[in-house]
């Protein structure tokens, strides 16, 4: 019978061969076994005392690598910590793993102590598989491991060799191709986890910032004017755009294909309207120049709508200011709520610059530990490197507080050496200001039920009871010093902005596209 022990030195042989190179690791009983198999592994280990803000750390770097990074954990309640992340990677198609450890299968039932019905538990995201064997075959995965007392010992000598399974693969999809003529008016919509597709180069592309930059970008802005203009004649939609609704009323007014790319579970059409869902195209024709003029004009114009608004300190102009200090090679982690919009407005993607944001699910949870899940990753690309890669966070208020326990790193554990947080902090949800709910006749009950400030809490403490060098910005000039500086390990800049003119800002920017 093979022991406890045996058993999980099997498992981390497994995922070695399997091409895991880091593992996020949080404390328990149950999963010793585990950890002393780790410890003796060639993997890079990363330990978190809370199995939510593991599992979005493992979430940050896999979105870096494309590469499962497994959060370990113990038995009961520490398991069911990790279903958002395992949401979120679904959503999102990112490659995911949560190994937890179990208790015998007697004890179930039972009331025995920290033990729960940990089978299906992250059903219908993941499976639950008992053997590395079992897991290859998924890119999100709960690999449940029941281990038998006694839980350390001395291994022998005579361990049979690890089940070396094999590598990670991406599911395949059902291959469909069809002829696509950008001779007619075409309109590219690049969504998050989007890919390049061959032949598409030259038409006009509305990417989202998690995208690959376009060689012909279309300012988000721009699809309010196609009510005024020419409509594009067809419109091929690539990855999970979710972030502008006008582009998502534009995508059911108009014909459009669906491209499928590997990984993915479903495809974004919310309203059914899809003519075709493929997964290549044989592009044919050019664009016609008159078309390419018309969303060039459009574009500049949605440009210049922007920049009026930037003069008052809002989430938008921090966000500008984000954009222009990045440069070649940094990487760039945006919230899902308010941020990731301010940063597309502001002009991302651009090339150089890589981009994520948790936009499958597109939920504020975990933010701050995928943040650092980022610039570990990002810093890991080039370990021979003199100095690390900067690493940026865009984050706003209500989303870092959400997420506070990710600043936390285990003395001995990997930290990010060039990080910089930037919090956009308007008091509350600023984002709800521009929805139905903050119009005039719901403000009397707009404060407690979105609004939400927290005047009380005090950023700079919390940065401080982590151990992070923090400063407060008010303004412009202020925050583009700031962004100048680089850190030595992370860095916190605080840039206490304005929400109340939030709605009419935005209203200003729509009424700019109507001429």
């Amino acid at each position: 019978m093979t022991s406890s022990p045996e058993l999980a030195k099997k498992i981390v042989a497994d995922l070695e061969h399997a091409g895991v190179t880091d593992i996020v690791y949080c404390p328990g009983s149950r999963n010793a076994p585990l950890a002393l198999a780790f410890a003796a592994s060639g993997l890079r280990i990363h330990s978190r005392i809370d199995e939510r803000s593991a599992s979005f750390t493992a979430l940050g770097m896999a979105r870096v690598t494309g590469r499962p990074v497994p959060v370990v954990t113990t038995s009961g309640t520490a398991v069911a910590n990790c279903l958002p992340a395992m949401i979120e990677a679904y959503y999102a198609a990112v490659p995911f793993v949560v190994l937890s450890a179990d208790r015998p299968e007697r004890y179930v039932g039972t009331g025995a102590s920290q033990t729960i019905v940990q089978d299906k538990l992250f059903e219908p995201y993941a499976p639950t598989v008992h053997s590395m064997r079992e897991a290859l075959a998924y890119q999100q995965v709960h690999i449940n491991v029941p281990f038998d007392t006694p839980l350390v010992g001395e291994l022998g000598d005579n361990i049979q060799p690890a089940e070396t399974a094999g590598k990670w693969g991406t599911p395949e999809v059902d291959e469909r191709e069809i002829e696509l003529d950008i001779t007619k008016n075409t309109l590219v919509i690049a969504g998050d986890g989007a890919k390049e597709i061959p032949g598409l180069e030259d038409v006009p592309t509305l990417a989202e910032p998690t995208a690959p930059a376009p060689y012909h970008p279309v300012h988000p802005l721009a699809a309010t004017m196609f009510d005024q203009l020419e409509k594009p004649e067809q419109i091929v939609v690539v990855g999970h755009p979710t972030l502008h609704r006008d582009v998502m009323k534009l995508t059911n007014e108009v014909p459009k294909i669906i491209v499928r790319q590997p990984g993915e579970h479903y495809v974004t059409d919310p309203e059914g309207t899809a003519q075709e869902v493929v997964t290549s195209l044989k592009v044919t024709g050019t664009p016609r120049a008159d078309w390419v003029k018309i969303v060039d004009a459009a574009s500049e114009l949605a440009a210049e709508a922007v920049r009026e608004q930037l003069e008052n300190f809002t989430g938008l102009t921090v966000a500008a200011a984000v954009a222009d200090s990045l440069y070649q090679g940094n990487a760039l982690f945006v919230g899902a709520s308010n941020p990731v919009r301010d940063i597309h407005f502001a002009g991302l993607p651009f090339q150089g610059v890589d981009t994520y944001s948790p936009r499958g699910a597109a939920g504020i949870d975990g933010s701050v530990s995928q943040a650092i899940g980022v610039a570990l990753a990002h810093q890991a690309q080039d370990p021979t490197s003199p100095t690390a890669p900067r690493t940026v966070a865009l984050l706003g208020d209500v989303t870092f507080l959400h997420d506070v326990g990710g600043l936390l790193t285990v003395d001995g554990s990997p930290r990010p050496e060039n990080l910089t947080i930037v919090v956009a902090n308007d008091n509350g949800g600023g984002i709800f200001e521009t929805l139905e709910q903050g119009a005039p006749e719901y403000r009397a009950m707009f404060e407690p039920f979105f609004g939400t400030p927290h005047t009380d809490v005090s950023i700079e403490r919390i940065a401080d009871a982590y151990g992070i060098d923090y400063c407060k910005v008010v303004d412009l000039p202020g925050l583009q010093k700031e962004l100048d500086r680089e850190p030595t390990g992370v860095r916190l800049i605080e840039a206490v902005t304005d929400r109340d003119n939030l709605r009419a800002m935005h209203e200003k920017m729509r009424a700019r596209m109507h001429v």
